[in-house]
């Protein structure tokens, strides 16, 4: 069950062909090449993912595929299985389980139905208990419209089985800063003292690893892998400086490559460069405009 999830995890677009299929060629290469770049891991069938729009044989054909690349090299899978039906996230979480390369799970704060906070909470405990993966929990207040405080974080990562937090809350928030300087004031053997705060914010990411957290899951990683890798190796190592100068350089390409609904942009620029069969994404996305101005600002930041 030890499982604590640092440097920087790339969610993985789900490529497709020009026909609408699942491009499972597209998908093993882009995976074995991320993690070649550095990547600590992935994360398959996350928002970035669309799973929504897979087929249960497709999700399982991207499970299969993520695992045993994840198993060559030696790094861990973690797989998005949340939902805001709270059995139905643990039945999800058991059928994931299934596949033994499974490092852990990332679980989103429930959506649309908007419960309480305390309904959360409990929500996340009740996964929990029943989980036999560890969870990494995923804070969206944008997707899910609830916001989850920092107290109620510091709350559960008391539970053996939540080993950390994607926080994506669209700013470097005063949630956010509370629960990483009770991270750093946690004593040894405590539980905050083994959870990961995990960037989830792309243009962020920078000021929030200078802050402590424990890395990153971020989607334009499937782009500027080994930037982003570096970034944080800086950040690790002290290196403020020239961490502080390769953050602010990677702000724009991090916002260009979010400038529409995700994954559309980072499809068209992987096929521009050639690293995905096509840009095609499924309804209700639309392809992304035209990519080409992305693609030669890149070629200047992101090697």
């Amino acid at each position: 069950m030890t499982f604590h999830p640092s440097g920087i995890f790339v969610p993985l677009v789900t490529p497709f062909t020009e026909n609408g299929a699942l491009a499972a060629t597209d998908l093993e290469r882009l995976a074995h090449s991320v993690i070649e770049e550095g990547a600590a891991g992935i994360v398959a069938l996350g928002t970035t993912a669309e799973p929504s729009t897979l087929s249960p044989q497709e999700r399982r054909s991207v499970l299969e595929i993520c695992g045993r690349v994840c198993r060559e090299h030696g790094v861990p899978l973690v797989v998005g299985a949340g939902s805001n039906d709270t059995a139905g996230t643990v039945h999800a979480i058991e059928e994931v389980s299934a596949y033994a390369d499974v490092a852990g799970v990332l679980v989103v704060v429930p959506y649309y139905t908007r419960p309480s906070e305390a309904g959360v909470v409990a929500h996340f405990e009740y996964v929990a208990e029943r989980s036999p993966l560890p969870l990494i929990l995923y804070n969206v207040p944008y997707r899910t419209g609830q916001q989850l405080g920092w107290e109620s974080i510091v709350r559960l990562s008391e539970h053996p089985r939540i080993v950390g937090i994607k926080q994506a809350v669209g700013s470097v928030d005063t949630d956010t800063a509370r629960l990483l300087a009770a991270i750093a004031s946690s004593p040894r053997s405590a539980p905050l003292d083994s959870f990961s705060v995990l960037a989830g914010e792309d243009a962020l990411v920078s000021p929030l690893l200078a802050m402590g957290a424990a890395g990153a899951i971020l989607a334009t990683a499937n782009v500027c892998t080994r930037e982003f890798v570096e970034l944080f190796q800086l950040w690790r190592s002290g290196k403020s400086e020239h961490a502080r100068v390769l953050g602010n350089r990677l702000v724009d390409p991090a916002c260009a490559l979010m400038s529409e609904p995700n994954p559309t942009v980072i499809k068209a620029v992987l096929h521009a460069q050639g690293r995905i069969s096509s840009a095609n994404v499924r309804l209700p996305l639309l392809p992304a405009g035209d990519a080409s101005s992305i693609v030669g600002a890149l070629e200047t930041i992101c090697r």
